[in-house]
C-alpha cells in the first residue's frame, strides 16, 4: 500500500513535494529504491516499486532532456544483462513505463537500446522476460510515433515482436496483443515491412477457437484497426480482407438460443463482449474503413448464401451483416437496392422470429442510410410490409422493432409521399395502440406501446398539418397515459408519451392543439413538481425538457409564464459536472470492468477516464436553453445572466461536442435577449463573453465545432457593432485569424503531399477531398468573422486588416483552387462595399484579378467577381470610374454567353445582369446608358439572388417613376413587357411583400389600372397564372 500511495503522490504532486526535501534526503529515496528493487524476491512487491522508479526517472528530466539520476540509467544497464532473472524482469519493467528514460541521451544510446530488447526477446527460457522485452519495445516504438528514421532502426524487431504475441496468448496472456493493437492505431506505418505477417498472425488468432473470446475479438481487432488507420496500405492485401470477412460472419453467427427472447419486456443493451455484437461492429467499421467498392464484392455472395441457410441463426447473421454494411457501401449498394429490398423485405415472413427481427433491423438500417431515395423508390412496399409484420401478435419484440423501422422510415420521408398513406398508417397505428393499451393493463406488458408512442409521434412530425383530422382519435389516450402511468417501470413510455403528445401539438398548430395544451401543461407542471424527486437516470427527465421547449415553440410569447417553473430543473441538467479522472496504467487495470466510463489514452502511460452518464441530457438541456432564448426573445431577459455564466466556461467542455456548440450558438441570442436592458446591462454581457469566444475560437479542435463558434462570434458583433472590440481583442484575433489562413495553406501541401505517398488510390483522393472541405468551411467562416467586422467599423480597421492582407491576396493568385479564389474575392468584396473610398490604396491587389475572374470556369469565382464590380460601381468612389467603363463588356460577354441561364451558372448570371444595373445606376456617365438599357430590360428579371432581386427591382422602379422613354417605350408600349417581369418576379417570390420595393410595385401597376384600356391592353398579354400573380401582388403590398 505504501509503494502505491508514493507512486501517486509521485505523479500528482511531485513539483510539491520532491524539490521541498533535503539533498541528501533525495539521494537516499534514489539508492533506496534501486536497492529495495535488487533485494525484493516477491515479483507483484518488485513491479510496483519498479513503477515508483518509473515515475521519479520521469520526474528527473529536466526540460533540455538531461537525466539528473544517472544511478538510474546505470542500474538499468547492468539490470538488463544480469544474470538474475528478477533483475532483468525489473529493468524492462521500468523502460516499459517511462520509455522516454534515456532523455536526450537516446540517439546515442539507440544501437544499446535495441541489443537489449533483441537480446531479451530472444530469451527462450524464460517466456515471462521475452513478453516483457515485446511490451517495452512496443512502447518505446509508440513514444517515438513521428520518428520514421527510427521505425526503419527498429523493423527488424517486429518478427520477434509478432511470435511474442502469439507465444503470449497461448499463455493466456492478452498484453502483447493489446501493444499491437496500439501499434495498429497510433504508428501503423511501422508495421508496414512485415504487414502480411502481422496480418497473417492475426487471422489466425482471430479463427482459432480454442482461445478465449476476448483474445479472438483483439485479433480482430488489429485487422479492423489498421483499416480504419491504413486503409490504402490494408487495400494492396485484398486476400486477407477476404479472408477476414468470413471470420467476422462466423462470428455473428455464433448466438444463444434463448427461450424468452420473444417475450421480453425490456430491451437489454447489447452485450459488447459478446462474439456476434463484436463481428458486427467490425464488419461496419471495416466497411467504413476500406470502402464498399473492396468491400461488397468480397461479402455478397457470402450474405447471399447465409439467407439461404436452414439454420435461423446464419440467416439472422446475413440480415445483420446487410444492417451493418450500408453506410460503408454506400454507392455500391446503391446500384442494387432494388433486389436488396426485394429480398430482405421476404425475411419479415420468416418462420423465426429473431430472422424477422433482424429483416426489421435491416429496412429501418436501410431506411436511414439510403434517404431519401429509399423512401422515394420503396414507399408502398416498405410501409405495406411494416405494418403486416407490427401485426405479428405472438411476438412483442419483432412487432416493436417493426415500429421502429417505421420510425426510421418515416423520420426521413418526404411529406408529399407520405400523406396517401396517411389514412391506413393511422388506422393501423392507432388499433395497435388500443389493443397494447389494453394488454398493458391486463399483463402489464409496454415493449410495443413504447415503441408505437414513438411511430406516432414520427408520422405526425413529418406529416404536419394534414394530422389535424386524426388528432382527437390520439389526443384522449396520450394524454390518460401520461396522466396514469406513473410507476418507475413505466417511466420510459410516459416520457415518449409526452414526447408524442408534444410532437403532434407542433405538427397541428397553436389552433388546433389550444384545446388541449392547457391540459397537458397542467401534466407536464405536475411531472414537473415532481421532478426533484426523480432519480438522476429517469428517462423522463430529457424527455421533459424536450417536450417544454416543444411547448415553447407552440405557444410562443404565451409560454413565458411558466418559465419559473421550467428553468431551475432545466439549469441543474445543463450543469451537470461529469466525474473525471486522470489513471495511469496501474489503477487503470482495477477500472477497466467498471460500468459507463469511457477512457482516451493520453500516452506515457497515463489515461483519462469519464464517466458519461447524464452527457447527451446536458447536452439536450443546453440545446434546449438556446431554444427559449430564440423563441422568447425579450421575454427570455430575466435568465440571461444565469444563463450566460452557465454557457460561456461551456465553450471548454471537451467532454461533448454538443455542449460546445450549443453555448456558442447561445451567445448572440442572448445578446439579442438582453438588448431590452438597455445599452450598459448589454456591453457587460458581451465584456462577459468576448475573450472566451476568442479564446476558443483559437483553441478548439474539432472543425464542426468551430465553424459553430465562428459562426456565432460574428453574429455578436453584427449585434454590438462599432467599438465591441478594444485593442486587445483586435490583437488575438489577428494572430488567430492570421493563423487560421496559414494552417489553410499548409492543410493544402500537406494533402499534395499525401497525393505522392505509395499508397496513395482513389479512396484516398475521397477523404482527402473531405478534409479539403472541411478547410474550406472553416475558410467561409474566416470570412463571416471579417464581414461583420468590416460592416461594424469601416474604414477605420484597415490598419489592423494589414497584417492578413498578404494571406488574402494569397488566396486570390490564379494557381489556387477555386473555394480560395471565391472566398478571397469576397473579403475584398467587403473591403469595397464597407470601406470606400478607402479600399482604392489596395486595388492595386485585387482590382486586376477580379476583373479577370468575371470570365472564370467557375461560376462560384464569377459570381463573387461580379458582386465585387457592383458594390464598386455602388460605393467606391471616383477613382474606380475608368473601371466600372472596363467592367461592362465583361459582365456583357458573360450574361449572353449560351448556357448563362443554367442552374449551375444562373447565380453568378444575375449578379452580372445586377452589376450592370449598378453601374448604370450610379456610375452613369460611365457608360452609355441609352445602349445598354434595353438590354439590361430584356434579361430581367432576376429570381435566384434574392438580394439582388430587390436591387434590380428598386433601380427599375426608380426608372419607371421618372418616366424614363427608353424602359416605357413610345406611347408606353413597353408597358406589357413591364407588366410580364414584375408578375414573374411575384410568381418566384423574388419580393417579399413588407419590402418597401413590393410597394413601389404595387404602386406601379395601380397607376396602369386607372387608365382603362393601357389596363386591359397589358393584362390581356399575360398567362393565366401572371394575371394571378400581378392580383396578389395589389392585395398583399
Amino acid at each position: 500500500m505504501a509503494a502505491v500511495l508514493l507512486r501517486r503522490l509521485l505523479s500528482s504532486a511531485f513539483d510539491e513535494v520532491y524539490p521541498t526535501l533535503p539533498s541528501d534526503v533525495q539521494t537516499a529515496i534514489k539508492s533506496e529504491l534501486l536497492m529495495i528493487i535488487q533485494m525484493e524476491t516477491q515479483s507483484s512487491m518488485r513491479k510496483k516499486v519498479c513503477d515508483i522508479a518509473a515515475e521519479l526517472a520521469r520526474n528527473l528530466i529536466d526540460e533540455d532532456g538531461n537525466n539528473q539520476w544517472p544511478e538510474g540509467l546505470k542500474f538499468l544497464f547492468d539490470s538488463v544483462s544480469s544474470q538474475n532473472m528478477g533483475l532483468r524482469e525489473a529493468a524492462l519493467h521500468i523502460f516499459w513505463n517511462f520509455p522516454g528514460i534515456f532523455g536526450n541521451q537516446q540517439q546515442h544510446y539507440l544501437d544499446v537500446i535495441k541489443r537489449m530488447l533483441v537480446q531479451c526477446m530472444q530469451d527462450q527460457e524464460h517466456p515471462s522476460i521475452r513478453t516483457l522485452s515485446a511490451r517495452a519495445t512496443a512502447a518505446f516504438i509508440l513514444a517515438n510515433e513521428h520518428n520514421v528514421a527510427l521505425f526503419k532502426h527498429f523493423a527488424d524487431l517486429l518478427p520477434g515482436f509478432l511470435q511474442a504475441v502469439n507465444d503470449s496468448c497461448y499463455q493466456n496472456d492478452d498484453s502483447v496483443l493489446k501493444s499491437l493493437v496500439e501499434i495498429a492505431d497510433t504508428v501503423p506505418k511501422y508495421l508496414r515491412p512485415h504487414l502480411e505477417a502481422t496480418l497473417q498472425l492475426s487471422l489466425k488468432l482471430c479463427g482459432d477457437t480454442n482461445l478465449n473470446n476476448m483474445q479472438r475479438q483483439l485479433a480482430l481487432e488489429v485487422i479492423v484497426t489498421l483499416s480504419e488507420t491504413a486503409a490504402a496500405m490494408l487495400r494492396k492485401h485484398t486476400n486477407i480482407v477476404a479472408q477476414t470477412i468470413p471470420q467476422m460472419l462466423a462470428m455473428m453467427v455464433d448466438l444463444e438460443e434463448d427461450e424468452d427472447w420473444a417475450d421480453a419486456d425490456e430491451l437489454e443493451d447489447d452485450d459488447f463482449d459478446s462474439n456476434a455484437v463484436a463481428g458486427e461492429s467490425a464488419l461496419d467499421r471495416m466497411a467504413c474503413g476500406l470502402g464498399g467498392k473492396l468491400v461488397l464484392p468480397m461479402i455478397k455472395e457470402h450474405i447471399m448464401q447465409m439467407l439461404q441457410n436452414p439454420d435461423w441463426k446464419y440467416r439472422h447473421a446475413g440480415l445483420m451483416a446487410l444492417s451493418a454494411i450500408g453506410e460503408g457501401c454506400h454507392q455500391q449498394m446503391e446500384g442494387i437496392l432494388n433486389e436488396i429490398v426485394n429480398f430482405v423485405l421476404l425475411f419479415l415472413q420468416d418462420p423465426h422470429p429473431r430472422v424477422r427481427y433482424a429483416a426489421c433491423n435491416a429496412v429501418g438500417q436501410m431506411a436511414t442510410d439510403f434517404a431519401p431515395g429509399f423512401q422515394k423508390k420503396f414507399h408502398e412496399k416498405v410501409i405495406a410490409a411494416l405494418l403486416q409484420t407490427m401485426e405479428d401478435q405472438g411476438n412483442q419484440r419483432v412487432q416493436a422493432h417493426a415500429a421502429a423501422a417505421l420510425i426510421n422510415f418515416t423520420e426521413d420521408c418526404p411529406k408529399s409521399l407520405l400523406i396517401p398513406y396517411l389514412d391506413n398508417l393511422v388506422k393501423h397505428l392507432h388499433s395497435i395502440m388500443v389493443l397494447k393499451l389494453q394488454e398493458l393493463i391486463q399483463k402489464g406488458t409496454k415493449l410495443v406501446l413504447e415503441q408505437v408512442v414513438t411511430s406516432i409521434a414520427s408520422v405526425a412530425d413529418t406529416a404536419e398539418e394534414k394530422f389535424v383530422p386524426y388528432y382527437d382519435l390520439f389526443m384522449p389516450s396520450l394524454k390518460h397515459i401520461v396522466e396514469n402511468a406513473v410507476q418507475k417501470e413505466l417511466r420510459l413510455l410516459r416520457g415518449k408519451t409526452i414526447e408524442c403528445v408534444s410532437l403532434i401539438g407542433l405538427a397541428v398548430g397553436k389552433e388546433k392543439f389550444m384545446q388541449d395544451a392547457s391540459d397537458v401543461m397542467q401534466l407536464l407542471l405536475k411531472t414537473q413538481t415532481d421532478f426533484s424527486d426523480m432519480e438522476d437516470d429517469d428517462p423522463q427527465i430529457s424527455y421533459m425538457i424536450s417536450a417544454w421547449a416543444r411547448m415553447c415553440k407552440i405557444l410562443g410569447k404565451e409560454f413565458q409564464q411558466y418559465l419559473p417553473v421550467v428553468m431551475g430543473p432545466l439549469m441543474k441538467t445543463a450543469s451537470i459536472k461529469p466525474e473525471v479522472a486522470l489513471l495511469d496504467t496501474q489503477d487503470m487495470e482495477n477500472m477497466s470492468d467498471d460500468d459507463g466510463w469511457e477512457f482516451v489514452n493520453l500516452g506515457d502511460q497515463q489515461s483519462f477516464g469519464i464517466k458519461t452518464a447524464g452527457l447527451e441530457e446536458k447536452s439536450t438541456a443546453c440545446q434546449m436553453l438556446v431554444c427559449y432564448a430564440k423563441e422568447l426573445k425579450e421575454g427570455f431577459v430575466e435568465y440571461t445572466e444565469q444563463v450566460v455564466k452557465l454557457m460561456v466556461p461551456l465553450l471548454k467542455f471537451y467532454f461533448h461536442d454538443g455542449v460546445r456548440v450549443a453555448a456558442a450558438e447561445s451567445m448572440p441570442l442572448l445578446l439579442e435577449c438582453a438588448r431590452v436592458r438597455g445599452p450598459e446591462y448589454l456591453t457587460q454581457m458581451w465584456h462577459f463573453m468576448c475573450d472566451a469566444l476568442i479564446k476558443a475560437i483559437g483553441t478548439e479542435p474539432d472543425s464542426d465545432v468551430l465553424s459553430e463558434i465562428m459562426h456565432s462570434f460574428a453574429k455578436c458583433i453584427e449585434v454590438m457593432g462599432d467599438g465591441c472590440l478594444n485593442n486587445e481583442h483586435f490583437e488575438e484575433l489577428g494572430g488567430i485569424l492570421k493563423a487560421k489562413l496559414e494552417e489553410h495553406f499548409k492543410n493544402q501541401e500537406l494533402r499534395q503531399v499525401k497525393r505522392q505517398d505509395e499508397d496513395y488510390d482513389e479512396q484516398v483522393e475521397e477523404s482527402l477531398q473531405d478534409e479539403d472541405d472541411n478547410d474550406v468551411y472553416i475558410l467561409t467562416k474566416v470570412s463571416d468573422i471579417l464581414h461583420s467586422i468590416f460592416s461594424s467599423y469601416k474604414e477605420k480597421v484597415l490598419p489592423w486588416f494589414e497584417q492578413l492582407l498578404p494571406l488574402i491576396v494569397n488566396l486570390i493568385c490564379p494557381h489556387r483552387p477555386w473555394p480560395d479564389r471565391q472566398w478571397g474575392l469576397c473579403i475584398f468584396d467587403d473591403v469595397i462595399e464597407h470601406c470606400s473610398p478607402a479600399s482604392f490604396k489596395y486595388a492595386e491587389y485585387f482590382l486586376r484579378p477580379m476583373l479577370q475572374y468575371v470570365c472564370d470556369n467557375s461560376p462560384e469565382v464569377r459570381q463573387a467577381a461580379a458582386y465585387g464590380l457592383g458594390v464598386m460601381a455602388q460605393y467606391g468612389g471616383d477613382n474606380y470610374r475608368p473601371f466600372c467603363t472596363e467592367a461592362l463588356p465583361l459582365l456583357v460577354r458573360v450574361i449572353q454567353s449560351a448556357d448563362s441561364k443554367t442552374k449551375e451558372n444562373v447565380n453568378a448570371t444575375e449578379n452580372c445582369i445586377s452589376a450592370v444595373g449598378k453601374i448604370m445606376k450610379f456610375k452613369p456617365d460611365c457608360v452609355n446608358v441609352e445602349e445598354v438599357l434595353p438590354h439590361w430590360l430584356s434579361w430581367l428579371p432576376l429570381h435566384e439572388d434574392k438580394e439582388e432581386a430587390v436591387q434590380t427591382f428598386s433601380y427599375l422602379c426608380d426608372l419607371i417613376e421618372s418616366n424614363h422613354p427608353i424602359v416605357l417605350g413610345p406611347n408606353n408600349t413597353n408597358l406589357p413587357k413591364i407588366f410580364s417581369i414584375i408578375a414573374e418576379g411575384e410568381m418566384h417570390e423574388a419580393i417579399k411583400h413588407e419590402d418597401p420595393c413590393a410597394k413601389r410595385l404595387a404602386n406601379v401597376v395601380r397607376q396602369v389600372q386607372t387608365s382603362g384600356g393601357l389596363w386591359t391592353e397589358c393584362i390581356a398579354q399575360l398567362s393565366p397564372e401572371q394575371q394571378a400573380a400581378i392580383q396578389e401582388l395589389l392585395n398583399s403590398a
